[in-house]
């Protein structure tokens, strides 16, 4: 059985369930390790019981009348129950919020811009904030600040959806606008197209090798023995035997 002072030794922050002789009511409602209703019983009969199978005493729901205690083993519950908030943790996607500032009277240039920025940001799956900033005489004017929204609103509306429509905050009118598709689908589908570029590189690679054999020069038959004769040293003739001179005739 886990002691308390064991459960310490194991690090990280220790819960604020009370088990074993931490328990100091006189009697608890037990439940045992299957969930299976014990009943009503004595501390020292449920530490008991406790030692017996060799679990922990854990007391779940101290508020209750008499306190609920359950028969579990401690570690193994702490264990899981920090892998289970790990995972979620891991499974929430972050969401951030870009913001871009815009004046009511930017120029086209500026516009197109700070529009491409925009548009990388909700490609990225981030959210955006944008702001028209006015100044002195230009407070008087919103729609100003308004149509430019609705114009970046329109041209946007492939990528993204509005998410808070345009309002007036003090010297600011204020956008924010979402993308359509999750971040985390965006970032599989990314994951999923690398691969098959790694794929397609690879396959192009074999067709090179494939085809390196093809192009090898043939050689021709013709010039082979041509290159062994050429090699080969030439043979001398035999020599003609030399002719013995004819006999001379006996005189008459």
């Amino acid at each position: 059985m886990l002691t308390s002072a064991r459960i310490a030794n194991q690090g990280g922050p220790i819960s604020d369930l009370r088990i074993n002789d931490q328990i100091r009511t006189k009697e608890v409602r037990l439940v045992g390790p299957a969930g299976e209703q014990v009943g009503i019983v004595s501390i020292d009969k449920a530490l008991q019981l406790a030692a017996d199978v060799d679990l922990d005493l854990v007391e779940v729901a101290p508020t209750a009348r008499p306190p609920v205690c359950k028969l579990m083993d401690y570690g193994k519950y702490k264990y899981e129950s920090a892998q289970k908030a790990r995972a979620s943790r891991r499974n929430q996607q972050q969401t951030v919020i870009k913001e871009m500032k815009l004046r009511p009277k930017i120029d086209k240039h500026d516009y197109e811009t700070k529009k491409g920025h925009i548009v990388r940001f909700l490609t990225a799956g981030d959210k955006v904030k944008i702001t028209i900033m006015f100044r002195g005489r230009e407070q008087s004017r919103p729609e100003l600040g308004r149509r430019l929204l609705d114009k970046l609103a329109e041209e946007l509306s492939d990528l993204a959806i509005i998410e808070s429509a345009a309002k007036q905050d003090g010297r600011n009118m204020i956008m924010v606008v979402a993308p359509i598709r999750p971040k985390g689908e965006i970032i599989k589908s990314n994951s999923g197209g690398s691969g098959g570029g790694r794929k397609s590189r690879g396959g192009g690679d074999a067709e090179q090798a494939e085809a390196a054999p093809e192009a090898a020069p043939e050689e021709t038959p013709a010039e082979a023995p041509a290159e062994v004769a050429a090699e080969a040293p030439a043979e001398t003739p035999a020599e003609a035997p030399a002719t013995e001179p004819a006999e001379k005739q006996p005189e008459a």
